[in-house]
């Protein structure tokens, strides 16, 4: 088996994450979500409790302790000594996420724990600025989209199954206006890698994607 460095970028709701532990199971790779990482930083954010300021961010992330552990072919994410794992996936988390992900205080921070991670190899990193700006050595580089209304139709079944009832058209906006966000953002924003493959999963399944990661990895 190969020691690769794989990197895959893309938008919100692409099904990243999913993909992404799945190929890493396959190839028996280490799976780094760093999404994860600032929603983790979101979520504590949040527990202050105050108005949303990019001021609050920067205070909150200076001491911050983030901390992802793969156990059992799942990505355990605590905050200090919380497991925020699934308290992470919230729409209150989800609806301030890109404010906190476009400071650069906290990127530098959240790049400098990722390359760390990297550096002993075997390992699938996803997010927005993997093999542009965190890993541009990276041996294997994907920009892995699909269309708004399929990416919002996941969304909302992925909700549903949490509880959450929120009309899809809601989804499609708040999906577009992340895209923006995060397209035009300062610092690091998403674009596709010069030398990224594009593969774009509307309409194909979760199993055909995998399949196409795994291929690029031989």
């Amino acid at each position: 088996m190969k020691n690769l460095v794989v990197a895959i970028d893309g938008p919100a709701g692409a099904g990243k994450s999913t993909v992404a532990q799945l190929a890493a199971k396959e190839l028996g790779y280490t799976y780094i979500d760093t999404g994860a990482m600032y929603r983790a930083v979101a979520w504590k954010t949040l527990q202050r409790h105050e108005p949303v300021t990019d001021e609050l961010i920067l205070d909150v992330v200076k001491d911050i302790d983030v901390n992802l552990q793969y156990i059992d072919g799942k990505t355990r994410v605590t905050v200090g000594n919380d497991d925020v794992s699934a308290l992470i996936r919230t729409p209150e988390v989800s609806a301030i996420v890109s404010q906190v992900a476009a400071l650069g205080p906290v990127r530098v921070k959240m790049v400098d724990l990722q390359r760390k991670m990297a550096e002993r190899g075997s390992v699938l990193m996803d997010g927005r600025d993997i093999a542009t700006n965190v890993l541009p050595n990276a041996d294997v580089k994907i920009f892995l989209t699909a269309s708004i209304e399929e990416r919002a139709h996941r969304r909302w079944k992925e909700m549903k199954e949490k509880g959450y009832d929120i009309p899809l058209e809601k989804l499609q906006q708040d999906i577009a206006a992340r895209d923006k966000a995060d397209s035009e953002r300062e610092i690091s924003p998403l674009v596709q890698a010069e030398d990224a493959t594009l593969l774009d999963t509307t309409g194909i399944s979760i199993e055909e994607v995998v399949a196409r990661i795994l291929a690029m990895c031989q």
